[in-house]
């Protein structure tokens, strides 16, 4: 039986997180009311003329330069002409002749377990079209320019992935690339990274590339996985029935896992290129490089190298809260106000990833400050509230916007360390179970919980749970 070799290419599509769009001063937030994040100039109007933001070109710099790329220090834009109702100038600004990085590469663990280059073609510059809103009630389709002329940049890979393991691998490093750098917020949900997967499949050891198809309408790196398992069975089963692989651009449907053909592959030539006439060359100068990269972060592979070494995390957890920037965050934020490195980790790896999973979410969505975090946490620290009152207090606060201590002392949560006090509690509680006593006594140590419990039940959880098993191990013990 034949054996077959996947053969996989990505164009990746990033939404920068600029403030407002590529050539006018438009916003780009998302989530608008339709169409009221527009003018003349993203609208396509005729005379109106674009200005580039300089952040754009800043981040695109900045993610070449991340990716080892070198960087086109004389480059320029050109027209893309095609005529969907979502691209109301009838063509697209992007970068074909020169794009401002090419040939890169990001390092991946291949799927033999070694290290893998991906090599990265080109990343270019471009305006994002508007959306079509389906309307099947009333039959018809709605336009909605708001995403028209927001900043993208497209990382072209070369054909090097051969396995959907390899091709999630990559994507979650350029992911990880890019959010260290705050260049994109990468939320696949929000279509701020896309995915184009290119995908042929030939012969192993065969040196000539098979027909390759594209996919579209990726919106999850599971939907990725799926697709690519179904391409790919899609191709051989044409091929062992001894019927050609057409060269085309196919949409995936997730719900169905199942896709279909939109349209035959175009290529360059198809689009007419030309450079923009309204817009001049772009210069970039040694000294504006060595500035971006003057600001690069500290990415994700040093950073858990370095929770290792000087905060003696595990490698789970410096693995863990560093895939996500957003913990990784509020991880400094505490440790830098003096938390305890491993008590920071515990809490956002056990009740963090807890709720994040409860409410159906992402990791990278917590909005939880690092400000209230190591409030928080310096509460369990000095003994103001206990584990048990802990747990209701970061529910509370893991939405942002709850200040821990003010919400522990409106809610009288405050841990009740009066002795005397709680002695009397706890003589009743030995005095109501004298089961439990009795058990104890007779060498089931294990008991003691059910006496704790009781007295935590008694105490409504405020009790100091230490003080709780020193005073009953001084009473049972007697």
């Amino acid at each position: 039986m034949k054996q077959y070799e996947t053969v996989i290419g990505l164009e990746v599509h990033v939404e920068l997180a600029t403030k407002t769009k590529i050539f006018c001063s438009c916003s780009t937030e998302f989530g608008g009311a339709p169409n009221t994040h527009t003018c003349p100039v993203c609208t396509g109007m005729p005379g109106s003329l674009p200005v580039l933001n300089k952040q754009v070109v800043e981040y695109a710099m900045a993610v070449g330069l991340a990716t080892n790329c070198s960087i086109t220090q004389n480059c320029k834009f050109d027209r893309k002409n095609y005529f969907y109702p979502d691209n109301p100038q009838n063509y697209q600004i992007s970068q074909l002749y020169k794009p401002i990085c090419t040939n890169g590469y990001v390092e991946i663990k291949g799927d033999d377990g070694e290290k893998k280059q991906v090599r990265i073609h080109e990343i270019h510059m471009e305006e994002d079209a508007g959306k079509l809103v389906h309307d099947d009630w009333n039959d018809c389709s709605l336009v909605d320019l708001n995403r028209s002329g927001v900043p993208l940049i497209e990382i072209v890979s070369e054909p090097d992935m051969r396995s959907s393991d390899e091709v999630i691998a990559y994507l979650e490093k350029l992911r990880l690339i890019i959010q260290y750098l705050g260049a994109s917020d990468c939320k696949l949900n929000e279509g701020s990274m896309r995915a184009d997967v290119n995908l042929s499949v030939r012969e192993y050891g065969a040196k000539e590339f098979g027909t390759r198809t594209e996919m579209k309408n990726l919106n999850s790196f599971k939907a990725i996985a799926r697709a690519i398992e179904n391409e790919r069975e899609r191709q051989i089963d044409l091929i062992e029935a001894g019927e050609a692989v057409i060269q085309e651009t196919r949409r995936w449907d997730d719900t169905k896992e199942y896709s279909y053909a939109m349209r035959s592959k175009e290529d360059a030539q198809d689009y007419r290129y030309f450079p923009d006439p309204d817009l001049v060359p772009i210069i970039i100068s040694d000294e504006w490089m060595a500035e971006v990269k003057s600001k690069e972060p500290e990415f994700r592979d040093e950073k858990m190298a370095r929770y290792i070494s000087e905060f003696n995390l595990p490698e789970y957890d410096a693995d863990i809260i560093t895939l996500y920037k957003p913990l990784a965050d509020l991880f400094e934020a505490a440790v830098e106000k003096g938390s305890a490195p491993k008590e920071a980790s515990n809490w956002l790896m056990g009740e963090t990833m807890r709720i994040v999973k409860d409410k159906g979410i992402e990791p990278d969505q917590v909005k939880l400050t690092g400000e209230n975090f190591a409030k928080f946490l310096k509460l369990i620290e000095n003994d103001v509230i206990n584990k048990t009152v802990a747990k209701e207090v970061f529910e509370a606060i893991f939405d942002g916007g709850v200040n821990p201590e003010a919400y522990v002392e409106e809610h009288g949560l405050k841990m009740d360390n009066d002795t005397d006090g709680l002695k009397k509690i706890i003589e009743e509680v030995v005095a109501n179970n004298p089961k439990a006593v009795a058990d104890y006594q007779g060498g089931n140590k294990k008991a003691i919980g059910a006496l704790v419990g009781q007295t935590m039940k008694a105490t409504q959880g405020k009790a100091n749970p230490q003080m709780i098993n020193k005073i009953l191990n001084e009473i049972l013990n007697k």
